[in-house]
């Protein structure tokens, strides 16, 4: 099997002084890791293409050490105001804009998170449209929620965003958003179906967390449950949110790839014909290139005929599996004469009483 080159993969290459001609040249290249080598062989960087892993791990250039809760209220600020967390903060600005134009969020509604240190987040603020947002709206935050730096009061459902981040270590940006297709799955309570469209099984991996009040500690605890073994997560009706361990942008990506799917498949049952699935092998194939890629899915290492459950999906997707036949064991001819001669009996016994 051909080896897979992420967009990760390049950075880490890069950062490690080593050259674009070393990487295999049959290798299959992610769409975000073509990207960056088209930008990069004509001589332009990428905005933003360093990762939030990176910043949180090197910790404001200012200060010259890694940022936390405990850094003093002089580091905090200075780390608040400096370049590098400017451009975090156009990152949020711009990801929010991409989900408002989208429709993927409501009035005010929607979040979106970034990991800036080892108990430290930059996020966006409460009662402010996601497309409308300006850098000097967004806040610090440590990961009990309570807020470090900004003018403007931080998210109400912060803390979702908090504890997705306390229990997966490598969520480096978190985005919440109203998706009206995915949405609608979360309201029914059923998870989109699998084994159908490759770009969501590789990205994507997807489970429903209950109802609770949003902006609660009891939402985000169940939220957060599911973060180690799925990346999205509908939220019984509410909406979805998502988190990735390479930068707010592939957040922001994992929505647009849900939301596109879920009306694909809506679009599939309604013409009439079953859908046409893709098989386990071929699903074994694009799991092996999601581990590669470091995308956690609770399918990785299950047998073929273990892959495609949707019995929740109600229009009629199965699996390509065949199902054995069940085979009816037929009654020994004895069994059923003795069978009907007591049905005689107790009729008889019944018509003379």
């Amino acid at each position: 099997m051909k080896s897979v080159v992420s967009l990760k993969d390049i950075e880490e290459l890069l950062r490690n002084g080593g050259s674009l001609e070393s990487l295999p040249t049959d290798a299959l290249f992610t769409p975000s890791a073509r990207d960056r080598l088209r930008d990069l062989r004509q001589g332009r960087g990428v905005p933003g293409a360093r990762s939030a892993a990176d910043a949180a791990s090197s910790g404001p250039a200012v200060v010259g050490k890694p940022l936390t809760s405990k850094s003093s209220a002089g580091e905090l600020e200075s780390f608040f105001k400096s370049a590098r967390c400017h451009e975090l903060k156009l990152q949020l600005c711009e990801m929010g804009r991409r989900l408002w134009q989208r429709a993927y969020v409501d009035g005010n509604g929607g979040n979106i998170a970034i990991r800036v240190g080892e108990d430290v987040a930059l996020c966006t603020p409460t009662l402010v449209s996601k497309g409308f947002m300006k850098p000097e709206d967004m806040c610090l935050v440590d990961f009990e929620g309570n807020q470090l730096a900004g003018e403007k009061r931080r998210t109400s459902e912060i803390l979702m965003h908090l504890q997705i981040m306390k229990k997966q270590p490598r969520a480096v940006a978190t985005v919440h958003c109203h998706p009206p297709y995915s949405t609608g799955f979360a309201v029914a309570g059923i998870e989109p179906p699998t084994c159908m469209i490759p770009e969501y099984e590789v990205f994507s991996s997807v489970a429903i967390a209950p109802y609770r009040t949003p902006g609660t500690p009891e939402m985000g605890k169940l939220v957060a449950d599911l973060a180690d073994k799925h990346n999205t997560i509908l939220m019984a009706n509410h909406g979805v949110v998502s988190w990735s361990h390479n930068n707010v942008e592939d957040a922001y990506f994992k929505m647009e790839i849900l939301e596109a799917y879920c009306r694909t498949v809506l679009v599939a049952a309604q013409l009439g014909k079953p859908a046409q699935t893709i098989t386990p092998a071929q699903l074994q194939d694009l799991l092996k290139i999601k581990q590669s890629l470091g995308i956690p899915d609770p399918r990785i290492g299950l047998k073929e005929c273990e892959l495609c459950d949707n019995d929740e999906w109600r229009p009629g997707v199965v699996c390509a599996v065949p199902v054995k036949e069940a085979v009816s064991a037929a009654l020994d001819p004895e069994v059923e004469k003795t069978v009907q001669l007591i049905t005689e009996q107790i009729l008889a016994r019944m018509k003379q009483s």
